[in-house]
């Protein structure tokens, strides 16, 4: 009895409104850290002139099932490229049952660049996109990879050009960012801002020179990186990861790049319905308990900082008055505000900007949507 009235004695001396605004004081020094560190290396990035460049042969490949009309509509725009050195498109025809093979067929009579590997046989024990993704690799005539989707479009004709030229004779892996087509309505901002804010960390963590993740929409690594370490034979059993579990597990610090340049973008067609996109994110998100312990950290502390700033705000406003809640609002906001800004303009979604608040505020409510994917068993199609 004794201790539960030294508890209660003590709790008349603690001033609880002064506890909660504290705490928001942190989480929004938090985020700050996150935006000032991390997210300003995107937003005020500025490419490094090399002394020589060299334009490598590159292998550019691309899965797809059931694929037919987006191969008619985007593969063209890949196989007529600007680019004067040598490079191959490598179209992995994955046991598709629609009219892909004779799209294909007829493309290949026009781009003698276009090579196509027909697959009529399900891969055993390999879910996912890994298996014919692995093919397509391993028939590659060349060293340097490009790797897109069927539903993918360069952003121009120079796309192959500036994602290689990030390479040297230390780099193994080339970031890019692939981005969504923009169409009116909401859903069509959600989707774009969920793209362009996953793009905004896994891009400045890389350079940062802590990489953990790319997307396959607009990825390039070595194969010979590839096949040191055994494609995905570690990650088989995982229907995803193709993309961000092998970079999690391969990227370094000094074997890492990034290319932020607006051509060298990719464009994909975003899903039409709210339930279509939850599935779609829902399976890419459970790869993320397979990363790195500090990639999950430091991952996990954005969110509950992000979290935690628009709860304790709350709190404050109500508990503590509105005064110094709004003013630290308001230096978050303004720094948030210019790093937006200057990064949606370099990813050229600067469409997006007028609306970031609202977009930063339902990223909470995405969060918490999306959190039981983490320990949730996924499914094994990959398309």
């Amino acid at each position: 009895m004794v201790p539960v009235v030294i508890i209660f004695a003590a709790m008349q001396f603690v001033n609880w409104q002064e506890i909660i605004f504290y705490a928001f004081v942190v989480a929004t020094a938090l985020q700050l850290f996150y935006y000032l560190w991390f997210f300003s290396r995107v937003a005020f990035y500025r490419s490094k002139p090399k002394v020589q460049t060299q334009q490598h042969p590159v292998s550019v490949v691309i899965c797809a099932r059931d694929e037919d009309e987006n191969l008619a509509r985007n593969l063209p725009g890949v196989l007529v490229q600007a680019y004067t050195s040598t490079y191959e498109v490598v179209v992995v025809n994955d046991n598709s049952f629609d009219d892909s093979k004779y799209i294909l067929q007829e493309l290949k009579k026009t781009f003698k660049s276009l090579n196509v590997v027909e697959l009529t046989q399900e891969a055993k024990l390999i879910s996912g996109k890994k298996y014919p993704l692995s093919i397509g690799i391993r028939e590659a005539k060349h060293e340097i990879l490009l790797l897109s989707d069927a539903d993918c479009v360069p952003a121009s004709e120079h796309w192959i050009e500036k994602m290689q030229n990030a390479y040297d004779e230390n780099i193994e892996i080339v970031l890019g960012y692939g981005a969504y087509h923009k169409t009116n309505g909401v859903l069509n901002k959600l989707i774009r801002f969920e793209t362009f804010h996953t793009a905004l960390q896994y891009l400045s963590y890389a350079l940062a020179g802590i990489p953990y993740m790319g997307v396959g929409r607009n990825l390039s690594y070595r194969k010979s990186l590839f096949l040191k370490n055994k494609g995905f034979s570690s990650i088989n059993n995982i229907p995803s990861g193709d993309d961000d579990l092998f970079i999690n597990k391969t990227a370094t610090k000094t074997n890492t790049a990034v290319v932020l340049d607006r051509d060298a973008l990719t464009r994909s067609v975003p899903k039409k319905t709210f339930p279509g996109w939850l599935r779609q994110k829902a399976r890419h998100y459970t790869t993320a308990k397979y990363y790195k312990p500090k990639h999950k950290f430091l991952l996990g502390l954005y969110f509950i900082s992000q979290l935690a700033f628009y709860v304790l705000l709350a709190l404050s406003l109500v508990f503590f008055g509105w005064e110094l809640p709004v003013l630290v609002f308001g230096v978050r906001f303004i720094v948030q505000a210019i790093i937006f800004y200057k990064a949606m303009k370099r990813l050229d979604e600067t469409d997006l900007w007028p609306w970031f608040l609202f977009l930063d505020l339902w990223t909470v409510f995405y969060y918490i949507i999306f959190a039981p994917a983490l320990w949730k068993k996924p499914r094994n199609s990959w398309n």
